[in-house]
């Protein structure tokens, strides 16, 4: 699936990088939130002191407002905004693996949207896998007691999962049409737009920043504050958003979504050992369900459409002769000409003995 070309491996190991940098976020997150601070003043601070870390680079790529100016404000609202301020609401009712486990049912809503939206075909694989992974969030919410995770917590990380499409689809968009844009440009503009949206949003004036000053509690253990707000803003989200749209660009969405998966796997391992969130059999085992859903959903390329699924007959070769290597366009040409031709002929005969 991955090839072996240069390009194809740089992609993969920045989205291993990226996935690994998104997993640590809620982790660092939550014990901000349990210190005082509420969900969307802690994404504002991700979104904006990461927006800030890379307004050098925004400026350096300040012509990609004037080239796609649509492409950035939709990664702003959707990719960043809308992901991290639905995610974050999601991790102050839920456990951080549910959430993101939840949020990870975004490969299932790309396969519907461009199946229902784009009215594209799509395999029965990516189908199946859709029906996996909505069978595996029955089993992390345990329906059958009644949403006991609540209710709220799940819709905030159903919302991440469908502004998850947005991020791959306008990540890849940025280097199609005839005005790509730096992968760089996408992120950095992208934080910036997100946090202008989130400062409007959130008042962050109104917070308690004073207690970044002090410490927090991670799973009993205390330590400053600001360990946790650095980490979530230069790993969790600078770095993540920069090697995130870059190899989307080099893999596909498809297939670097896959290895984002592993995203959800990280954030739950380290919940467990930093946070002591601790899930039971049928949670774990519909997590599981759950990846494995959308592994096959994205691995899964769309069903061609009919009369399309057989390559092109390639050309002859210059100078090559015999009715092998004639298309079959030609042929049926050649041999409409031809009964023309004999239709004439006796007629063309006559006139040349006229002639004579």
């Amino acid at each position: 699936m991955l090839g072996r070309s240069p390009g194809r491996t740089l992609g993969l190991t920045l989205a291993l990088v990226s996935a690994f940098a998104f997993g640590g976020s809620g982790t660092a997150a939550k014990p901000l939130i349990e210190a005082g601070l509420s969900p969307l003043h802690v994404v504002w601070l991700r979104v904006t002191g990461a927006a800030v870390v890379l307004l050098p680079l925004a400026y350096r790529h300040r012509d990609a407002v004037r080239r796609r100016p649509g492409l950035l404000i939709g990664f702003g609202l959707l990719a960043v905004a809308g992901v991290q301020a639905c995610y974050f609401a999601a991790i102050s009712r839920i456990p951080v693996g549910v959430a993101l486990l939840i949020e990870y049912l975004g490969p299932p809503l790309l396969i519907g949207y461009v199946r229902f939206v784009q009215r594209r075909p799509i395999s029965r694989g990516a189908a199946i896998g859709a029906g996996v992974a909505v069978a595996g969030l029955a089993c992390v919410v345990e329906v059958w007691n009644g949403l006991s995770f609540d209710a709220l917590g799940v819709l905030f990380a159903l919302g991440a999962a469908c502004c998850q499409v947005g991020y791959f689809v306008l990540a890849d968009a940025g280097s199609r049409g005839e005005r790509p844009v730096d992968p760089i440009a996408v992120s950095a503009y992208g934080l910036l737009i997100g946090s202008i949206v989130l400062t409007a949003l959130t008042r962050p004036w109104e917070a308690d920043w004073g207690r970044l000053g002090g410490d927090v509690v991670m799973n009993g253990h205390s330590l400053p504050a600001l360990i946790p707000a650095a980490w979530m803003v230069l790993v969790a989200t600078v770095l993540a958003y920069l090697t995130g749209v870059v190899a989307v660009q080099h893999l596909s969405p498809p297939v670097a979504g896959v290895v984002a998966n592993l995203e959800a796997v990280v954030a739950t391992m380290l919940a467990w050992v930093l946070l002591g969130e601790h899930l039971g059999l049928p949670q774990m085992a519909g997590g599981l369900l759950v990846l494995a859903g959308a592994f096959a959903a994205q691995a899964s390329k769309p069903a061609a459409p009919a009369g399309k699924d057989l390559p092109a007959a390639a050309p002859p070769p210059a100078g090559a002769a015999g009715a092998d290597t004639v298309p079959a366009g030609a042929t049926a040409l050649g041999e409409r000409l031809a009964r023309a031709a004999e239709a004439q002929t006796p007629r063309t005969r006559e006139q040349g003995r006229e002639r004579r």
